[in-house]
């Protein structure tokens, strides 16, 4: 079942930064995320090159979303094989391009609840993951997720940022 579908008049608004960019794509701007990050609930990555980055600088996300993808292409197998790691529980979801499953809210759900490192491997797309989890996420968490060609963008998770991207959820309601 559907929950959300992305209409294109909305498209613009996603690609407004939600937090804070880093600039650059490798392990130098994780390491300067790393030690940005102060009083943290959870860490939420969204994108294989972001997890990638942040796990081969020593960090475990709490939370992860990749799906074997980069710039709509497939990832190298060094980032495939470099966003997996032993402590996670992964649990696959399906989720087209463009749509939030009912499935996937209830994985990020279960996910926020979690004490163990959790990565949600979705066929489809991962993109639109990171407004449910920031939306999901405990106050204080950090949301990660990477925007192609430009870097990373650190969303610190407070009320106000609750409630602007449940307003965004609530105009991306499917119409069935």
């Amino acid at each position: 079942m559907k929950r959300y579908c992305l209409p294109d008049d909305l498209r613009a608004e996603l690609r407004k930064l939600h937090g804070e960019l880093y600039q650059g794509d490798g392990i130098e701007t994780a390491r300067l995320i790393i030690k940005n990050l102060n009083d943290y609930t959870k860490i939420i990555t969204v994108g294989d090159i972001v997890t990638f980055n942040l796990l081969s600088a020593g960090l475990i996300p709490d939370v992860s979303f990749v799906d074997d993808r980069t710039k709509r292409g497939p990832a190298s197998l060094k980032i495939m094989q470099g966003t997996r790691h032993a402590r996670f529980k992964t649990i696959t979801v399906e989720n087209p391009p463009g749509i939030i499953t009912d499935e996937l809210m209830q994985e990020i759900s279960r996910a926020m609840g979690s004490n163990t490192p959790i990565q949600i491997f979705i066929k489809g797309e991962e993109d639109l993951a990171a407004l449910p989890a920031i939306a999901m996420a405990p106050l204080s968490s950090v949301i990660i997720y990477g925007l192609p060609d430009k870097g990373a963008v650190l969303v610190r998770v407070t009320e106000d940022k609750k409630k602007e991207i449940q307003s965004l959820l609530d105009r991306m309601k499917c119409k069935e």
